[in-house]
């Protein structure tokens, strides 16, 4: 059966973020008609049968992955990207994510590997979805090799970076645990427990001091 036009966009997201829960595809791709949610189980039904997606029932609801994606269907890493998601969501409520990339890599094994690359009106970000507890050992060690790659020249070649002056992206902490850090590092590095409260606290800080956060400032429209 021809694929259309939201298959295919469903099938770029499930290789995108690595595995999506119905109701996320439910919410992402059908939240305009009266029933996201058996539109999402019919479709998702169909492209399984067709051999076009992979399902795990070992989840509630089910979850589903790209035709790209190999992954245990028990695999524990799965709640790990279903969080990365639940991030996507989140930013979107609160307006157009212009960029949003899942782990990406850029050098061999010890190199900074963010949770997301995200660029968000205008301003990018490297994210940190930190589900689990680190010692402050454990977090200070990530963040040097996010400033090993700030010295390595390599962000400043992306192809998204401005014409006028390259930026390295705010490093954001996304947990429940704020961690005691260095202040020296040469980018902005952000602790908030959710982005949503990220943006909340810009907007309730006074405007001389608007852009002041965390560990450092911070340049984002939050109007």
């Amino acid at each position: 059966m021809r694929l259309t036009k939201r298959d295919k966009a469903i099938i770029n997201d499930l290789n995108r973020f690595r595995v999506m829960d119905r109701d996320s595809v439910a919410e992402i791709h059908f939240k305009n008609l009266k029933n996201p949610v058996l539109a999402a189980n019919n479709v998702l039904l169909r492209l399984v049968r067709e051999g076009q997606i992979q399902r795990s029932k070992v989840f509630t609801p089910f979850v589903y992955f790209g035709p790209d994606v190999n992954m245990k269907k028990n695999s524990a890493k799965i709640g790990h990207f279903l969080a990365i998601l639940d991030v996507y969501k989140e930013i979107s409520q609160h307006g157009k994510v212009d960029t949003f990339l899942v782990e990406p890599k850029y050098g061999s094994k010890g190199t900074a590997e963010p949770d997301i690359f995200c660029i968000f009106r205008r301003t990018p970000f490297f994210i940190e979805v930190q589900k689990s507890i680190y010692s402050e050992r454990q977090m200070s060690d990530k963040l040097d090799r996010y400033a090993d790659l700030f010295h390595s020249g390599v962000i400043a070649s992306e192809s998204w970076q401005p014409a006028e002056k390259k930026v390295f992206p705010h490093v954001l902490i996304l947990s429940e645990q704020r961690y005691a850090l260095r202040t020296d590092y040469p980018f902005k590095v952000i602790q908030a427990p959710s982005f949503t409260q990220l943006l909340m606290s810009l907007k309730q800080t006074p405007a001389s001091t608007k852009q002041k956060v965390s560990s450092g400032s911070i340049k984002i429209k939050v109007n």
